[in-house]
């Protein structure tokens, strides 16, 4: 009989703990974040990604009443940011931007700091970034057609300015060489806002990247946009024809921003952060912001975020294999 009590007693002080334990990891869920989050930016700062968090950050430090910390960690093809985040604490207080980069990575380089795809936990979609491909705005070039039948006729006598090497900017640079049947030369530049400056410059024929980095400088009249790579025209540049429109029907190259956090993240925390990144985007003002630094919002939850992401890595490796695209 004594064992019989005793074993009970056991059993209701396990039962006891798992309760409190159970509590104890419920209320830490519920009261995150208890403590500052930082947010790894893989570009520079002034960039489309850093605009975007900068906008963010201050709807959820107000929202969380915890300061929300953003750290610039350029450089390696976003790689470098990419393995510190892998590296943290997968408790959702290390936040990465992620974009259409971390899949070109995982296909496109060999070796990496930290496990591909695998690495992250995607949490959710927040806005889109249309491309704009143009050209000086003294360029004798008045529409795609006429530069296109000018890059045919002097193969590799013109140039392209884009972000690189192996970065979305790239690949869809590469990927409009071949659905042009063109043969352009790739010059490199460590930012989008560079890469239209040295248009702007006359230093390089044509520029491809995104349309807020490009934006002051096509106010200014500066540059001369003739051609978006969505698949409808944007509100920005109405007058503006869609590659699909002057007969490319299959290109498309459009930058999505979105954040992640190390792989192994309670699922609660990562739905709670959504779950405010989603309200972030639905307030009227920090959508007029995002607007207003010409990127679309455009909310995608985890799974579907997931979802994207795998179909994003088929949909490069397919460019890249074609296109014969290799890091040097």
């Amino acid at each position: 009989m004594k064992n019989h009590f005793e074993s009970r007693r056991l059993l209701m002080l396990g039962l006891s703990s798992c309760a409190l334990t159970s509590f104890g990891a419920f209320a830490q869920t519920t009261a995150f974040p208890s403590k500052t989050v930082r947010i790894l930016v893989p570009f520079p700062a002034g960039g489309s990604a850093d605009s975007l968090v900068r906008i963010v950050s201050q709807f959820l430090s107000k929202r969380w009443g915890q300061s929300v910390v953003i750290e610039n960690r350029p450089g390696g093809g976003t790689v470098i940011a990419g393995a510190l985040a892998a590296k943290s604490p997968a408790d959702g207080y290390t936040l990465l931007v992620i974009a259409n980069s971390l899949t070109i990575n995982a296909k496109l380089r060999t070796t990496l700091p930290y496990d591909g795809l695998r690495a992250f936990d995607p949490i959710a979609q927040l806005v889109q970034s249309p491309q704009v491909i143009a050209v000086n705005s003294a360029s004798p070039y008045k529409t795609l057609a006429e530069l296109l039948q000018a890059a045919k006729s002097n193969p590799g006598g013109l140039s392209y300015a884009a972000v690189g090497p192996a970065t979305t900017q790239h690949i869809a640079g590469e990927s409009f060489k071949r659905v042009t049947g063109t043969d352009f030369t790739y010059v490199a530049f460590t930012g989008g806002a560079l890469a239209a400056n040295a248009v702007a410059g006359n230093h390089v024929t044509m520029v491809l990247t995104n349309f807020n980095e490009m934006a002051p400088m096509l106010e200014a009249g500066k540059l001369r946009p003739l051609a978006v790579t969505t698949r409808a025209r944007i509100d920005e540049l109405k007058q503006v024809p869609t590659m699909m429109e002057l007969g490319y029907k299959d290109y498309e190259a459009v930058v999505w921003f979105a954040l992640a956090t190390p792989a192994g993240t309670p699922k609660d925390i990562i739905q709670k952060i959504a779950a405010d990144l989603q309200a972030a985007l639905l307030d009227s003002e920090i959508h007029q912001k995002l607007t207003n630094a010409g990127l679309h919002p455009a909310y995608l939850g985890s799974e579907p975020l997931a979802t994207h992401i795998q179909n994003e890595f088929q949909r490069y490796s397919k460019i890249i294999d074609d296109a014969r695209i290799k890091l040097e």
